[in-house]
This record gives structure tokens, sequence and C-alpha cells, in this order.
């Protein structure tokens, strides 16, 4: 990297800085004493320089020095950074009986996903106890310099009006791989810019989710300090004038759409009474239990790199994890929890509503007209989805849990019996709302059913429009706003090669010992077993295009692999998790599947062949088939 000149100096007074701060020259003087001691007492003989960087090595200190000035290389003197620490945490009360893990021993861990500013960092993770041992930290850069004046650097005043938080998630795994949200925090950092000497210690204590919102999960300790330092830091009251100002501002504007949304929804009911009973949702509580207006869940998200298409953002959506918000107690009661966004795909896991507003953003992303829909399914159950507006009139539904498309054809009630009406192949019964980061409308259609709704949105007669002005003054990124900023999504962490070949060798572990405990011998066919590769790969694109292709080769492998008299039986199966056991626990559920794995008869040669299909995050579509040939 060539430092534009001056820059150079002011990375040299940052190592200096940094050696001073570890006090590295009193350290030297310390070893150099002790090495004399010992080394040269009997005979006068010269200590070389070979033999200090070896009684100093030995000791620690140049890995120490080493660590130091990699990170302090790795500022950039153009930019000003955060460099927070996470170190230590406390009172985890939950975790005050776990026994301490015994060398090598698989136990529950805690993660940290931090996001700030389009950036993303996640800890290492740490076995679960009352006093979790986090140490890490994390370089986060707040500020780099316009191309314009390249020797200005922004200072503390100018770094107060960022008002970005650091959005802090912890995930707990256990021992299965199983993720759970335990917290989710907005960090305030600009009080380290009212600091002495730029550096600040905060205790950070962390509240639970869902209905566990205001119970106390464990403390954080977290150390903040700017880098380059601050040549003048501002005086705590201006920080603190700020944050109420802030605070103010953004308390009067949804006080003003609170205003406006019940004089709305008083007007949408004297349309008619029954409106009542519609599922227009305007607000939702986010997993701190905090209401939000509905459209600040949605936000126009690209993938770069990561996805191409529309239905490949609608397979890598259905491929995440669908899980219903915990309820405490029966009664069957759904627990509402629309979590940000960085909380959903952190877990790898959330309800239908979170998959919703995703899908709903990236197609928002792809350019297209996305909404996110309200209503119900089946047996009235409420559920959300995403609908499209093609620029010809064309209404498609996007199912966000299974990435399944659906042309939305309207039934006339008012034709006569004689003309035949297109059957509803979609699984949605009514619909009470539509909305997006922008719009939002109350259906006021006589039926709410979706059967025989209309989806023309500039029909106020059909489709009761909220101002897409007050919608912006509480919905709109960027200065003074509760909404949290979108976090970007990161490439696939797994290895999907490797992965399939461990699952492969577990399951056929497993189906070994269960053929051994009926009493049968295993031999597998590994040729076989590679042939069932293209099926499970053209599964996986009918899924993510809708197209299938390459049947007729496979087909035409088997019967060639499959000698006469002989009987071949396949069985393929699909997941969204990497657990061995569970899978085939799974698979054994199945009477087709069980068939093959505890097949009896002459010459039984068994396959099975596992691919995993990774996606951003940490998602992944994991495809297994089973086979079996005999006589």
């Amino acid at each position: 990297m060539a430092l534009p000149p001056g820059k150079g100096s002011e990375l040299k007074r940052l190592i200096q800085q940094q050696l001073q701060k570890m006090d590295v020259h009193g350290r030297i003087r310390e070893v150099l004493a002790e090495t004399i001691r010992e080394e040269l007492a009997p005979e006068h003989q010269q200590l070389s320089m070979e033999d200090l960087i070896k009684a100093l090595r030995q000791r620690g200190i140049i890995d120490d020095v080493m660590k130091e000035l990699k990170f302090v290389t790795n500022i950039d003197p153009t930019r000003r950074y955060l460099y927070l620490q996470v170190l230590g945490g406390k009172a985890f009360l939950e975790h005050l009986q776990e026994p301490d893990p015994l060398p090598g021993q698989i136990c529950s861990t805690f993660t940290l996903c931090l996001h700030f500013r389009n950036q993303r960092f996640r800890s290492k993770p740490v076995p679960c106890a009352c006093e979790p041992d986090f140490h890490d930290g994390f370089l986060l850069e707040v500020h780099k310099e316009s191309l314009g004046d390249g020797s200005k650097m922004v200072d503390a005043t100018t770094m107060l009006s960022v008002c970005d938080p650091v959005h802090m998630v912890l995930i707990r795994t256990d021992t299965f791989g199983e993720t759970t949200l335990v917290a989710s925090y907005f960090l305030e950092w600009r009080s380290v810019l009212a600091a002495e000497n730029g550096i600040t210690n905060i205790a950070v204590e962390l509240l639970g989710v869902g209905t566990e919102s205001k119970v106390s999960v464990g403390v954080l300790n977290i150390r903040l300090e700017m880098y380059p330092p601050l040549s003048k830091t501002l005086s705590p009251e201006i920080t603190n004038t700020q944050f109420t100002l802030e605070r103010q501002k953004i308390a009067e504007k949804e006080r003003l759409f609170l205003v406006y949304a019940k004089q709305w929804w008083r007007e949408y009911l004297q349309i008619r009474p029954t409106h009542n009973s519609r599922l227009v949702k305007i607000f939702a509580q986010d997993e701190n239990g905090v209401n939000r207006p509905v459209c600040s869940y949605i936000r126009p998200l690209r993938a770069g790199r990561l996805l191409d298409t529309p239905r490949q953002a609608a397979r890598f959506v259905s491929v995440l994890g669908y899980e219903r918000a915990p309820v405490i107690g029966g009664g069957g009661g759904k627990q509402e929890q629309w979590c940000t966004l960085l909380a959903f795909i952190c877990r790898n896991k959330g309800d239908c509503e979170d998959h919703a507003n995703l899908l709903c953003s990236l197609l928002l992303g792809y350019g297209l007209e996305a909404f996110v829909c309200v209503g119900t399914k089946a047996k009235g159950v409420s559920h959300t989805w995403v609908m499209t507006c093609g620029t010809d009139g064309t209404i498609t539904f996007w199912e966000s849990l299974t990435g399944h498309r659906y042309i939305h054809r309207p039934i006339n009630p008012d034709d006569p019996p004689i003309v035949e009406q297109p059957r509803p192949l979609h699984p949605y019964r009514t619909i009470g709302c539509v909305f997006n980061h922008q719009k939002f409308y109350g259906n006021c259609q006589p039926s709410d059913a979706v059967e025989v709704c209309v989806f023309d949105l500039h029909d106020e007669s059909k489709w009761k429009p909220m101002s897409a002005e007050a919608i912006k003054s509480v919905c709109s990124p960027g200065t003074a706003s509760s909404v949290p900023p979108f976090p970007p999504l990161c490439a696939s962490a797994i290895d999907a090669a490797v992965t399939s070949n461990d699952l492969e060798l577990q399951l056929r572990i497993l189906v070994s010992e269960h053929r051994k405990d009926l009493g049968l011998s295993t031999v597998w066919d590994d040729h076989l077993s590679y042939l069932l590769s293209p099926a499970l790969a053209a599964y996986e694109l009918e899924r993510a295009t809708g197209i299938s292709a390459g049947n007729e080769e496979f087909q035409d492998a088997v019967r060639r692999a499959v000698p006469d008299g002989h009987t071949f039986k396949g069985f393929p199966i699909h997941f969204v998790y990497r657990n061995a056991r569970r899978a085939f626990a799974t698979c054994l559920r199945s009477p087709f599947c069980e068939e093959i794995i505890c097949c009896r008869g002459d010459q039984v040669r068994l396959a099975v062949r596992v691919r995993v299909f990774a996606y951003p995050e940490s998602a992944c579509a994991v495809w297994i088939m089973f086979a079996c040939k005999y006589r």
C-alpha cells in the first residue's frame, strides 16, 4: 500500500505510540539484565544479538509485539477506526451450574455477531459459562476520507453526527448445532469521543428476547478506543446533548406517525365495520419487544455477487430454517416476534414473517415491485407471503418458506355459473394488507378472500393507501431514525464438498449399524453411489430455477449399472440442516426409505449419495439419496 506523503510519518507515530503503550523498551531491558545474569556470570563471554533475540522469543515478547504491530499496520492512516474489544462476560446466570468442558469435549458455545456501517464481524465461539471467556477485538471503520482534501482527517465533532449504532447479536449454539438467539443490543459508541485519552470501558447489560425482553441475560465488558487517537476530545455535555436531541427528534416523529396511523385506522373502519376482523398489520414487535412500523422491516437489499437471480434469492430464503417464535405456556397462541435482519441471518432461522421480509427486500433489490402480504392460509392460520406486480399487471405470489411461485388469477363472482373459473393453486385464503418500504395498503374490497381479490393497488375503492410521506418520516434509513440499518449478506463459510463427504461417511456408518442390529450384512456399491450425483444436482436446479434437466442421462446410467433380473430402488430426500443422525432418523420414518435401508434378498448392494449446496450466510440445501439393487 503506497501511502500519501505525510501519512508514512503518521503510521510511524502510531507504531511508536503502540510500543510505548506496551512498554516494550522496559521489557527488553528486563530480559537483557536477566540474560546477562544467567549467561555471563562464569566467564565474561560476549552476548550476541542472536542470544538476545532467542531470549526475547522464549519469553513471548516478540510474539506480543508482532501481534500488536500487525494490528497497527492494518490501520490505514487515511481512515478513522473504532477499536472495539470484548473483554469477557459475567453474570450469565443461566449457565451458573454448567461444568467446565473437558479438553476435546463438544459443548454449547456463545458467538457474538456485530454489524456497523456495512461491516460485519463474528467472534470466536466460546464455551457457555456464567463468565464466558470472550477475548476479541474488532476494528470498525467509522469514516474514510473523501478524495478531496487528502490531508484532512475527520474530527470528533464530525463523527458525533455518525448516529449508526453497533448492532450486537449474541447466539448460543448447542452440542447438536442448533442455534438460539440470546440477545440483540444496539451499542451507542460515541461516548468514546468524550472519553479522556480516547479510551472508554463500558459494562453492557444484555436483555433477553421475545417474552424475556425485560430479563437480564448477562453483562459484557467492552473497551472502546479511537484509531488514530483523537487530537481533541469533546466534553461529555456536548455528546449527551446530542444524544438527547436525537432521542427527542425520533420520539416526536414516532408520536406523529402514531397519531396518523390511528386516524387512518378510524377511516378504514368507517368504510365497513367488518374491517375490524381483517389482518391489517401496521406495527409489529421486534426481538427486543419494541413496536416498529411494519414498513421499517423492509429495505431494498442487494446481494452483490452472492445471488444471481430473483428465483435463486427465493431458494436461498427458503433454505434458511423455519422456527416459530418460542412461547411460554400453552393455549396455542402465537408469540409475535419480527426479527431485525441481523438477528435472523446470524441465527440462520426464523418465523414466516422474517422469511417474507427478507425475500421482499431481495426482490426489491432486483428492481421488482414487491410487497409483503399479511393474511391467512388454510384453517385460518395467520401467514405472510410475498407478491410481485408485473408491468403487464401479472400478480405473482412467492411462498418464502418453500420458494414456490404462483400466478394469481382472480375469480369474477359476477360471472354466470356456466363460465369456468380458475382453480387457485396457492394455499392462501384471506388477505388484509400489503406493504413494502415505501407503501402500505389496507384491503377494502367487499370480501378479503384472496381468490376474488383484484390487485389494482391504485384503485382507492379497493385498497386504502397510507401517506407515503408519513411512512418515509419513520421508515427511511439515515438521520434520526430508530430503524436499524440493514447488514450486507456474507458469503458462505461452508465447504460444500468436505461437508458432503463427511455426511455421506456418517450415513454409511449409521446404515451399517442399523442393518447389523437387524442381523443383516452391508455391501456398498461405490459406482452406483456416484451415479446418483446427477439426480441430486437436477433436483436442486429445479428448486432454484423451476427447470428440470438431465433426467434421461441419469436413467440411462442406472439401467446400465443394474444387470438384467435385478431391481433398483432409489429414494431422494431434502434437508436444510447438516446433522446426519437427525436426517437418518427422519429417513427411517418414511416406509419407502426404510424398505431400501433394510433391504433383504439376493446380492443386495446399497448406495448413498449426499450433495450439499451452500448458499450465503450459513444456509445450505442438503440432498440425500439412498438406493439399492438386488436380484
